[in-house]
């Protein structure tokens, strides 16, 4: 049974909440000092103060971490990855930094049409052992949900097979996975020039067997110049929200085409990206309650210019953050980058990024109620810091200060010892 009692932890960093939190609370992370957390059958019981908490509960019915000196947070959600792929695209990362941009790497027939490539060679074993090693990788780093998206097929049978990929990773894995269906991440050879068809046979052929055999839980599209437009967009979002699929978006990449506003008018969940997103889409975005997901490692990776997490907080919008890893654009899985892109260049506080990459990042894939912040009644999903402060995972800039991962009330990593002991 995984039950167990973290105690003593000296800053509980809760992020207490059901819903994503907006504009100013995202400043509020809900700090217990002597903090203890009770779980129960994988499920949060009690939390509070130690001394309070531990009155009257029998400890020896319990696994028991004494967490002295140690801050606790909830598990991170990274709510924006494409970690099931086949084959890299370290050519194209050289061509980056000759100056070649990503635009042009995809014109000279790099770009997502490489990965399509080696995933589409890759069998379904393949794809399952080099998820779970980016799982294991993942986990260590302290998180406990990940979001990952389809994409790398563009044709029926590798977009079911990585879909289904992610099903089976669940099974074997103790992450949660929320699948994404991004069956519009690029327009195929085959159908260059006839985007609008391309849309027409995913509507027809593809998204009704996602959505009869529960492949996906939500859909998505590369919104952007050159691939899909607001119109395309618009058409399948939806058509998968009649089909009953929750919506996402990436958005206003690359250039400002709109899709931040498309993500309120469709009421999307998320929209992603945003580097270009314009002061009235972001505006909508509040109002309409669309969690902005910010991409910081892939504006690093690409020497752009980052989103305006600072403008979309002070406005009024919930951030999330989240990697993107992919074996493209952003080939990382580092949680302390984020934290330190966000900080020091993108103008966000510490307590804005933890609350981006918890409760946050969790309403970015519609688990709030479940997961992402020290809650009675959600999963015991936490991670215990080697330092006594949360202030520490951006000051140690770039170095991983997770020790130990909780994942439904049992101890899944321990860094201080041999990693992974799940």
């Amino acid at each position: 049974m995984a039950n167990m009692i973290i105690k003593n932890a000296n800053e509980l960093v809760t992020c207490s909440g059901f819903k994503a939190k907006s504009g100013k609370e995202m400043d509020n992370i809900h700090i217990i000092e002597n903090g203890a957390v009770v779980i129960e059958d994988g499920i949060i019981k009690k939390v509070g103060k130690t001394e309070e908490i531990l009155k009257n509960v029998d400890q020896s019915k319990y696994e028991v971490i004494d967490a002295t000196g140690k801050a606790v947070l909830p598990g991170f959600v990274d709510s924006h990855t494409h970690f099931v792929f086949g084959g890299y695209r370290e050519k194209e990362f050289d061509m980056r930094l000759r100056g070649c941009s990503y635009m042009e790497i995809m014109e000279a027939g790099g770009g997502i049409a490489n990965s399509t490539n080696g995933t589409l060679k890759a069998s379904k074993e393949e794809l399952i052992d080099l998820g779970k090693k980016r799982l294991d990788s993942m986990l260590k780093f302290g998180v406990t949900t990940v979001e990952g998206k389809s994409g790398y097929g563009l044709d029926f049978n590798t977009e079911i097979k990585q879909l289904e990929v992610m099903k089976e990773l669940e099974k074997i894995h103790p992450m949660d996975i929320s699948n994404t269906f991004l069956g519009a991440h690029a327009v195929p050879e085959d159908y260059k020039g006839r985007g609008e068809e391309f849309i027409d046979y995913i509507i027809e052929k593809v998204l009704p067997h996602v959505v009869e055999n529960n492949l996906a839980e939500f859909c998505d599209i590369f919104c952007e110049k050159n691939v899909f437009s607001i119109e395309e967009s618009r058409k399948l979002l939806n058509k998968a929200k009649e089909m009953g699929m929750k919506l996402k978006l990436h958005a206003d990449e690359i250039v400002h085409l709109g899709g931040a506003d498309l993500a309120a008018e469709v009421g999307a969940v998320s929209a992603d990206h945003l580097l270009q997103a314009s002061d009235e889409g972001i505006k909508k975005m509040a109002q309409a309650g669309v969690v902005a997901t910010l991409l910081p490692a892939t504006a690093f990776s690409l020497k752009e210019d980052y989103a305006r997490g600072r403008f979309m907080i002070d406005n009024g919008c919930a951030v999330a953050l989240a990697t993107d890893f992919n074996p493209g654009s952003c080939h990382t899985e580092s949680i302390p980058l984020l934290f330190a892109l966000s900080t020091l260049y993108m103008n966000m506080t510490t307590k804005e990024a933890i609350t981006s990459l918890t409760i946050n990042g969790a309403a970015a894939i519609d688990r709030a109620h479940e997961i992402g912040s020290i809650d009675e009644g959600k999963k015991g999903d936490l991670v215990i810091l080697e330092f006594p402060s949360y202030k520490f995972i951006p000051y140690h800039i770039g170095v991983n200060t997770v020790e130990k991962v909780i994942k439904g009330g049992k101890l899944v990593v321990n860094n201080e010892n041999s990693g992974l002991v799940y």
